[in-house]
């Protein structure tokens, strides 16, 4: 199937339905579903919310509604995102679009209940346990009712191919951490920092989550994972793009960054779409109306504990021209919890195609 038989498909689903969730890998084009979902069921009488989880994804429905000459949908459309929708009447509106509607929260329950209108959400990367806070939801207020991830549009030839590269990589035992205190701080190693956040979340009381948050951005301040990653940013010789986890980090990975508070960054965007430099460190996903040519690697610094970035993430690395293939490298630290992030970040990918590799790259 080509992608406008998919989106048809996908569409013909939701009919007679008056709540359901489409899920759609990157490259079919789920804003455009919505759009002629929207359409489909089109009248000037109709009052709509679109909800998104940023304004970014808001402004690519603009985005989209006016390239394929569909403003006029617009104009009776509302705009806001998951942290504002309890601030809307539900009685207001005739249908909501939850774009990204694997964000919904308990909190939403109360707005979901008082709502009687129809309802469609829209995924990549639907809620994997149904009986989780958001499985529950998705199920309860928007079924699932028609999928096709990403292998499914490799296989159809509208994405490109891939190769998921983990890297393992050992905490570093050298005492080259700092650790601030009240006092100034002090020197430890990655391993020693790992093993006292561990020990501390393994015999808590009370409120392991907290701790668990702590010792993942003690993770994400690590050095040897910098280290490694300029070597392997260094050893590539073709486009590619760097997804660090802060802003600073973004900047000392590599000489072009991208992110709100660099005032070059629309220039350096530019300079990577045209090949004049071919590395770019970034922090989020890019906006997505943008496509960049050429490019062929990605490296993922962290993978966090929350699976749908690094999906965000590798997604980015699969538009492009449909003949190529995309490697993404993910670094990972080996014996930590960091595995099981990596692990459930891949569990919708075609397994055949992820490789778990121990490299000993010179890092010094």
């Amino acid at each position: 199937m080509n992608r406008e038989e998919i989106q048809t498909e996908a569409i013909n689903a939701t009919e007679g339905k008056q709540r359901c969730t489409i899920v759609l890998g990157t490259g079919v084009g789920k804003t455009l579903v919505g759009l002629k979902h929207m359409e489909k069921h089109y009248s000037p009488l109709r009052s709509i919310l679109v909800v998104a989880p940023k304004l970014s994804i808001i402004s690519s429905w603009r985005y989209e509604a006016e390239k394929f000459n569909m403003s006029r949908l617009l104009e009776n459309v509302t705009f806001t995102t998951y942290l504002s929708l309890n601030k809307h009447h539900p009685g207001e509106y005739d249908c909501i679009y939850f774009d990204e509607v694997h964000s919904l929260l308990d909190s939403h329950k109360t707005f979901l209940d008082n709502y009687s209108g129809m309802v469609l959400g829209l995924t990549g990367t639907p809620p994997k346990h149904k009986t989780s806070e958001k499985g529950k939801l998705v199920s309860e207020y928007c079924p699932v009712v028609y999928t096709f991830k990403a292998d499914d549009a490799i296989e159809s030839g509208i994405i490109n191919d891939y190769q998921v590269i983990v890297h393992e990589i050992n905490l570093d035992t050298a005492k080259n951490y700092k650790v601030s205190t009240k006092n100034g701080g002090f020197l430890t190693s990655e391993l020693q920092n790992y093993g006292y956040w561990s020990t501390r979340i393994d015999t808590a009381a009370g409120q392991p989550h907290i701790l668990r948050v702590m010792r993942m951005k003690a993770m994400m301040e690590y050095p040897s994972k910098e280290k490694y990653a300029k070597v392997l940013l260094n050893s590539i010789t073709s486009k590619c793009i760097l997804f660090a986890n802060t802003q600073e980090q973004a900047d000392r990975m590599c000489t072009h960054s991208y992110h709100s508070n660099n005032q070059d960054s629309e220039e350096n965007l530019l300079d990577f779409k045209n090949g004049k430099i071919d590395k770019l460190s970034c922090v989020l996903q890019l906006n997505e109306g943008v496509n960049i040519s050429g490019l062929k690697q990605g490296i993922i610094m962290h993978a966090y504990g929350n699976e749908r970035k690094a999906s965000q993430r590798i997604g980015r690395l699969l538009r492009l021209n449909p003949d190529d293939k995309a490697i993404v490298h993910i670094l990972c630290y080996v014996n930590t919890v960091d595995e099981k992030w990596v692990k459930d970040a891949l569990e919708d990918f075609d397994q055949s195609k992820i490789v778990w590799r121990s490299y000993s790259l010179q890092t010094t």
